[in-house]
C-alpha cells in the first residue's frame, strides 16, 4: 500500500519586506490586495500544525499543487525552499507550480531553479513538464499550468504541446500498470468559470486524459475542497481539489479552513483500491480532525 498526501495553495506568510521598485508591475495590485484582505484570510496560522499532523500519518509521498508564494518575490522563493525542506526531502516531495509562483515574468523560472529537485523527475525529452515520480506502483505526473498574466487575471494555460507529452506519458504508464496520479494547479474544468481565473486550454488537458486514461487528478487554486470527475479512457477519472493549506484558522473570508488530503492506494488482484481521508481545521475549533473518509475505488 502507498500513502500519498496532497497539499496546495500554501501562500507562505507573512510577506517579506517589499521595496518600492518591487511594485512597479502587477505586484502593486497584489500587494494592496494582500494588505487589505489576503493577509487576514491567508495568514497561515495553522500551516506548521497541518504539516506536523501530516507527518504523523507517515505518508510515502507528498504532492503539492502550487502557489507556494504570494507575489513571487525573491525572498519568498527562498523561504519557500526552506519550507519545502520542513515537509520532506525532494525524494519524497514534489510540486507543480501555481499562478502566484509565476506572478510576474521571469520569476517562475527563478523559482523552479531554486526549488530545483522538488520540481524534477523523469521526462520524455528536454521539456521540464510533465515529469514523473514513481513510488512503488504509483506514478505521480506533475503538469504545469502556471504562466504570468496581466493584472486582475489568475488564469492558467495548458497548451497542445504539453497535451501531446502528457498523452504519451499517461499511455506508457498505463501500459506498465501504474496507478497514475496527475497533479496540476488549475482545475481542468475551469474554462466554465470566469476566464479571469480559469484554465485556458482545459480541453487540451481533458483530451489527454480521455485518450490515455488516468486514475486520479489532484489540483488546487480554488481554495475549496471538491470532488468531481472527467472522462477517461476506461471510465470517469476522479478529480480532487483541496482547500488552501495557508488559510487562516479564523476569519477565512468564505474560504474553506486549511486542509490536506491523504490517499491510501493498493492493488488488489487486477483492480485498485483507493481511499481518501481529508484532514483539516474546523471553522470554530483549533483542532485538526478527520473531516471526510470516502472510497474512491
Amino acid at each position: 500500500m502507498i500513502t500519498l498526501a496532497h497539499m496546495s495553495d500554501v501562500h507562505l506568510a507573512p510577506l517579506p519586506p517589499v521595496r518600492a521598485r518591487d511594485l512597479l508591475n502587477k505586484r502593486l495590485i497584489g500587494f494592496i490586495n494582500w494588505k487589505l484582505k489576503r493577509q487576514h484570510t491567508l495568514g497561515g496560522e495553522g500551516l506548521a500544525s497541518l504539516v506536523q499532523h501530516m507527518h504523523e500519518q507517515a505518508p510515502d509521498f507528498v504532492a503539492i499543487t502550487g502557489d507556494l508564494v504570494n507575489l513571487a518575490l525573491d525572498a519568498e522563493i527562498s523561504a519557500a525552499h526552506d519550507w519545502l525542506q520542513t515537509v520532506g526531502g525532494p525524494e519524497r516531495v514534489c510540486i507543480c507550480p501555481g499562478n502566484h509562483d509565476a506572478y510576474v515574468p521571469g520569476q517562475l523560472e527563478k523559482a523552479l531553479a531554486h526549488w530545483h529537485t522538488y520540481a524534477l523527475g523523469e521526462t520524455l525529452d528536454t521539456c521540464r513538464f510533465p515529469f514523473v515520480r514513481r513510488i512503488g506502483e504509483v506514478a505521480v505526473v506533475s503538469c504545469n499550468s502556471a504562466v504570468p498574466t496581466p493584472p486582475f487575471l489568475a488564469a492558467g494555460r495548458f497548451d497542445e504541446q504539453q497535451q501531446a507529452r502528457l498523452t504519451r506519458v499517461l499511455h506508457m504508464l498505463g501500459e506498465a500498470g501504474y496507478f497514475r496520479v496527475v497533479m496540476i494547479h488549475h482545475p481542468p474544468n475551469q474554462e466554465a468559470s470566469h476566464p479571469r481565473y480559469g484554465l485556458w486550454g482545459a480541453r487540451n488537458f481533458r483530451r489527454a486524459v480521455a485518450a490515455a486514461g488516468a486514475e486520479l487528478i489532484l489540483h488546487g487554486h480554488t481554495h475549496k475542497s471538491t470532488i468531481y470527475a472527467i472522462p477517461g479512457k476506461g471510465g470517469d477519472v476522479p478529480v480532487i481539489g483541496v482547500a488552501a493549506a495557508g488559510t487562516a484558522q479564523s476569519d477565512t473570508g468564505g474560504h474553506d479552513p486549511a486542509r490536506y488530503n491523504l490517499f491510501r492506494i493498493e492493488r488488489l488482484g487486477s483492480r485498485w483500491e483507493c481511499t481518501l481521508r481529508e484532514y483539516g481545521f474546523q471553522r470554530l475549533s483549533p483542532d485538526i480532525v478527520l473531516r471526510l473518509s470516502v472510497r474512491i475505488y
